[in-house]
C-alpha cells in the first residue's frame, strides 16, 4: 500500500525539541510538495507546516512559526520536521502526506500513515 511513513516521535518536556522524518513506502516524493499535519485528541486535524519539493519557500502555521523547520532530503526520499521550544500544546498525532497542490493542504495520497505520537508535558 502507498503511504507515507512518520518517525520520531515521543515524550519530551516542555521546552525541548524532536525531529520527525516522513518517508514514502511503496512510492517516492519525487515531484511532490509535502505537508506535515497533526491532530489532538478530540480536535480536527490542522495544518502544521508545508514545503515545496524544490525546497524552497516553507510554510508555517502561526502556531509553530519561528519554532519548527521543515526540510526534505530528495535523495533519501525524506521529509524533516525540526521541532523546538515545544509546548504542551504541540501534542499531537503528527502527520505528513504529499500535497495535491502547494496552494492547499489537501492530500496527493488517498493513504494516510500511521502517525507519530509527540507528547509535550508541562
Amino acid at each position: 500500500q502507498v503511504q507515507p511513513v512518520e518517525a520520531g516521535g515521543g515524550l519530551v518536556q516542555a521546552g525541548g525539541s524532536l525531529r520527525l522524518s516522513c518517508a514514502a513506502s511503496g512510492r517516492t516524493f519525487s515531484g511532490y510538495h509535502v505537508g506535515w499535519v497533526r491532530q489532538a485528541p478530540g480536535k480536527e486535524r490542522e495544518f502544521v507546516a508545508k514545503i515545496r519539493w524544490s525546497g524552497d519557500g516553507p510554510d508555517y502555521a502561526d502556531s509553530v512559526k519561528g519554532r519548527f523547520t521543515i526540510s526534505r532530503d530528495n535523495a533519501k526520499n525524506t521529509v524533516y520536521l525540526q521541532m523546538t521550544s515545544l509546548r504542551p500544546e504541540d501534542t499531537a498525532v503528527y502527520y505528513c502526506n504529499p500535497l495535491l497542490t502547494y496552494h492547499g493542504i489537501t492530500p496527493a495520497w488517498s493513504s494516510w500513515g500511521q502517525g507519530t505520537q509527540v507528547t509535550v508535558s508541562s
